[in-house]
Formats: C-alpha cells, structure tokens, sequence
C-alpha cells in the first residue's frame, strides 16, 4: 500500500457521524473515524434510508412469521419492509464487491451482524440473528472481512479484523496485476507464518494447492486458494499458535545470536506463553535481531509488520 493509497472500507454512516438513524441522530465512533481513516477510505451506507425510509422515521424490527423472518415497522407491523431491503441489498453486494472490508453497527435490524433481537407477531423476543441487510453481505461476500463496531473495542477481535482487511487488500491488488504460478507461491511465501499463526491445518492443505500450481486449471486454484486463505485468517490466533510462529522465527537466528542473546528470546518468548507480556515485545525484539542479522526471507515475511506499527494492535494481545 502506497502512502497515500487507503483502503476501501464499507461501513455504516451513523458510525461516522452522519445523522441518519431512525431517531435522526449518528453514533459516531472516533476510533474509526480518527485512528482507522488514516488508512480506511470510508464508503458509508445506511440501508434503511437507501430503501427510502425518512430521517427521522418509526423504529423497525425483526419479526418471525409464518412465512418466514420479516423486516417491520414495531408500532405499525402492517408496514412490511422485507422485499425492498433485500432488493436494496442484492443490488449493494454488486455495488461494494471492490470493497476490502465492511464495519456494520450492532444491533440493528438491519446491520447487525448477529445477535440482532427477533420477535414473534405478539412482541416477544423469541429468538437473535443477523440483521438483513448484513445477513445478505454475509452470504454473498463470505470471504471479505466484516466486523460490527461494538466487536472492535475488543483487542483481540480488532487485530484480527484489521490483519484480514490490509491482506484481504493486498490479494485483491495481487488480482488486479494478474496472478501467475509463480506470483501466488510468492504470495503464498510472504504470507507462511502470518498464516501458520492462525491455521497450520490450513497452511498445509495450502501448500498441497500450490504443488499443483502450473499443472492445475489457474482460475479454479486461485479461488481454492483465497477460500483458504481467508478461512484460516476467520478467527484470531491462539496464544500457543503465536508462540510456535515465535520459536521458528527464532530458528532463523540459531547461529547468529550467543547464548545470552537466546536466552532473552525464550525468556520473552515465555513471558508473552504466560500472557505477562503483548504480542509486540517478542516481535520487536525479534525485529532488533533481524536488523542486526538480516535474512532475505525474513524480512518478506508479512507476519512481522501486517499492519503499519502506528496502529499499535499487538500492544494488547
């Protein structure tokens, strides 16, 4: 990503403050729109004005009928909003298929992501899913990177968010230049131990993709291979997943570092296994041994920087 490239993220307008929820009000998110649109280019959408519904306007809700879940009004439930929200969303997973992310607001009948409150025809809640239009975004783009705000205050959640949209971006851009054989195994090369951290079941069923790579049809391989590659990115990395990633960084510096210097490392190493220490210390002080001992493939690695270091996302995992 160049300087002055941002990434194109789809996300909710009230989340920037534009004043467009039922109540005619915004629920603004300065993380968002401080810290993350140094490097997201925001591309809002309310669907529930996009259907045509005013500012202000009556609140609606899921409701269970008999002919399945219906989008409608919660003081007028005659008012049935179903069929144009899922023209609006079909039409909008056309329109946002570029985007390399997408962050939904909680909640809401119709962005929420899940535990979206569904009530049956007398007014109880019954039962949680997603909101509609979010259910649709879901379905048709289930590899792209979706989040809702709320998810994001957790640490955990956000670093893993935020890694699948910077390489979410860098494989669309990849697509864009035209993928080859030996271009997807360098890819594939970067991004070895960003991947291992998350999935080594993943990497391996990957890497098995890859032995075919110039024998097999290319289009079908490319798409096998990005199904994986997001699948394996899904969930964030388990503590001891990290920790294994660390100790074969660690391999690379065998002979170049003395006893003393090994033993900080797996000392560290230890301390972040213990959760005494974030993700960052080990990182940055394998960073320090790399600079000082330089190897090739090393510094290709994407797991060591994922994402620009001012975002500061594994000073808390």
């Amino acid at each position: 990503m160049t300087v002055n490239q941002k990434i194109p993220i789809a996300i909710s307008a009230c989340l920037l403050g534009q004043e467009v929820r039922f109540d005619g009000g915004h629920k603004n998110d300065s993380y968002i729109n401080g810290t993350l649109s140094e490097y997201f280019e925001f591309f809002p959408v309310c669907p529930e004005v996009g259907i045509g519904l005013g500012i202000p306007r009556p609140p609606i809700r899921l409701v269970q009928k008999e002919q399945g879940l219906r989008l409608v009004g919660v003081k007028d439930p005659s008012q049935d909003f179903t069929e144009p929200m899922q023209a609006y969303a079909e039409r909008m997973t056309i329109e946002l298929g570029e985007m390399c992310g997408m962050i939904l607001k909680k909640g809401s009948p119709s962005c929420g992501m899940e535990r979206v409150k569904v009530y049956a025809p007398d007014g109880r809640s019954i039962d949680k899913a997603s909101g509609m239009f979010a259910a649709q975004m879901l379905k048709r783009h289930p590899l792209m990177p979706i989040e809702e705000e709320g998810r994001l205050g957790d640490p955990g959640l956000r670093e893993n968010f935020i890694t699948r949209v910077f390489v979410y971006h860098r494989w669309r851009e990849l697509n864009k230049q035209g993928i080859s054989p030996a271009k997807l195994i360098a890819f594939h090369s970067d991004h070895k131990y960003l991947i291992m951290a998350h999935n080594q079941a993943a990497y391996k069923r990957m890497g098995k993709l890859l032995s075919n790579a110039g024998k097999a049809e290319m289009a079908s391989l490319i798409t096998s291979y990005e199904q994986e590659l997001m699948g394996a990115l899904a969930k964030p990395a388990k503590r001891q997943q990290q920790v294994n990633v660390l100790q074969h960084l660690m391999g690379y510096l065998s002979k170049a570092l003395d006893a003393e210097d090994k033993a900080e490392m797996l000392e560290i190493i230890e301390q972040y296994r213990q959760g005494i220490v974030p993700l960052i210390v080990p990182i940055t002080l394998l960073k320090h041994h790399f600079r000082r001992h330089p190897h090739e493939y090393i510094e290709r690695q994407v797991y060591l920087t994922p994402h620009p270091h001012e975002l500061m996302l594994r000073n808390l995992v």
